[in-house]
This record gives C-alpha cells, sequence and structure tokens, in this order.
C-alpha cells in the first residue's frame, strides 16, 4: 500500500497543485501491454508527394496520383486535390480516409457558412476551422494539408500539419517525396510568375517527387485557383509514367478447359434482349 505523503509547508502544496503531465502510468502500462502480448498500435508509412505556389492573383496546387496500402500501390490513379469551396482548395498527404472525411466535413460547413453570411468564405476561415479541429483530435486525424484560395483580401497559400500548427507561405510542399520537391520550387520559384509558369513549376516539382520518392508515383493534378473563375482541377495534366507497351492478349480457345457438368443449365433462362442498365 502505498503511503500518502502530507505536505510539510507551503512548499509541498504548490508542488502538488503545480500540474503538468503524470508518468505514474506509463509503467504500468508497459507491463499490461507485455503480460497480455499486445502490440502497440504504431504508425503507418504513408506516400505522397504534394506542393503548391502562391502567385501575384493566383494559387496553383499539384499533387501525384499514387495511393498505398503500406509497400503495396493501391491505387495508380487516385485523386489527391480536395474542394472545399469554390475558391478555396487543398492537396492531402496522410490517410486517404481521415483527408476525405475532413474536406468534405469543412466543405460542409464552409457551404453553411456562405448561406448564412451571404458572402464567399475567407480562406483564414478554414484554415481557423481546420487547425482547431485537428488539434483537438491531437494528430490521430491522419491530414497533412496545402490549402490554398483567393479571397476579397487576395491569394493565400497554408501548410496544416496533423497536429494543427499552421503556416503561411509562399510555396510549400507536404509528404515523403516534399524534400525532392522542394529543391525545385527553392530554385526556381520566383512570386511574379504567371499562371501557365506556375503550373510547369508545381508539376515539375511534383515529377521529381515521382522519381526521387518511392511512395510517389503515377499521374501529376494540377489546380489553378483564381478570384474569377475560382478553382480549377486539371486532372491527369501529365503522365510521366505512361506504359511504353502492352502485352498482346490471345484468349483461350474453346475446349482447354474441360466441361465436368451442366446441371446448373436447366435451372437457368437464357434470355437475348437483356438490357443492361447501369
Amino acid at each position: 500500500m502505498v503511503a500518502v505523503q502530507e505536505p510539510q509547508d507551503y512548499l509541498d502544496v504548490l508542488e502538488s497543485q503545480r500540474g503538468g503531465f503524470s508518468f505514474e502510468n506509463c509503467k504500468r502500462n508497459a507491463y499490461l501491454a507485455a503480460q497480455a502480448n499486445i502490440k502497440p498500435p504504431t504508425a503507418m508509412k504513408s506516400g505522397t508527394t504534394i506542393c503548391g505556389v502562391q502567385l501575384k492573383d493566383a494559387v496553383v496546387l499539384a499533387a501525384d496520383t499514387r495511393a498505398t496500402e503500406g509497400p503495396m500501390v493501391a491505387d495508380k490513379n487516385c485523386e489527391k486535390l480536395h474542394y472545399i469551396a469554390k475558391n478555396v482548395f487543398c492537396a492531402g498527404a496522410g490517410t486517404a480516409a481521415d483527408l476525405e472525411h475532413t474536406t468534405q466535413l469543412m466543405e460542409s460547413q464552409m457551404e453553411l457558412l456562405k448561406m448564412a453570411t451571404g458572402t464567399q468564405p475567407r480562406v483564414c476561415t478554414v484554415v481557423r476551422r481546420l487547425s482547431q479541429m485537428l488539434f483537438k483530435y491531437q494528430g490521430y486525424i491522419g491530414c497533412a494539408l496545402v490549402l490554398g484560395g483567393v479571397d476579397c483580401t487576395g491569394p493565400h497559400l497554408y501548410q496544416i500539419y496533423p497536429h494543427g500548427s499552421t503556416d503561411k507561405l509562399p510555396f510549400t510542399t507536404m509528404g515523403s517525396g516534399s524534400l525532392a520537391a522542394m529543391a525545385i520550387l527553392e530554385s526556381e520559384y520566383n512570386e511574379n510568375m504567371s499562371i501557365e509558369e506556375g503550373k510547369k513549376l508545381v508539376a515539375k516539382a511534383i515529377r521529381a517527387g515521382i522519381f526521387n520518392d518511392l511512395g510517389s508515383g503515377g499521374n501529376v493534378d494540377v489546380c489553378v485557383i483564381t478570384k474569377e473563375s475560382g478553382g480549377t482541377i486539371l486532372r491527369n495534366y501529365e503522365k510521366p509514367n505512361e506504359r511504353k507497351f502492352k502485352a498482346q492478349y490471345k484468349g483461350f480457345p474453346i475446349g482447354t478447359t474441360p466441361v465436368l457438368k451442366q446441371d446448373i443449365m436447366n435451372l437457368v433462362t437464357v434470355e437475348d434482349d437483356v438490357v443492361m442498365r447501369d
């Protein structure tokens, strides 16, 4: 039985009320995990390259299209550019399900805000709400975002981490291929670039991530956001890994596989005029 220590003076009282993090349960948790033979959950490495640049009157975002599931490629052409509002889009890295639900939740909130106020939502509003929500979950929602938009105060580009911290930057990259992409942006970015030059720059940065990072691959998606026309997603803007040839498929001749029985055909009615509907 643990003896309760009585405070001797005001310093002991002050020490007991100081607060802070308690490590008392760490040894207990380690002991319980060892006794029950439970492996504690570990973070799964996810691969992505996303980036964005801020121009004079526009924001350009870009992303690769490879979705990974551990060491396997789950999807070669997934979409990592997400709609939030007409004037606000984001590129996402991390857990695909978390990104999908978080951006859809934010899209819903911004639509309700637009209906309540009668104006387009500002970019800082989206950033503030995302930051507060992600901080509340202490990083357990795997959302790393490059968010860009144009509002009444001009173009804005933000970087949002899974724990809720944010940065406002002229250009940024995130994901496992971010170092290769950042090398391109740091050497070639210019704030006076045109939209076409910005599109070419972000596409080149994503290509650097695709060719230098195993977690990134597929094609290059680009999103251009302007005040006049809002955001436009250019799906498969570049295809750096297009297949050069395809193996010729030859069907097996009838009789290759022997038919053992056809009893089921007695129970089936074959109709010639069946119409397949979506």
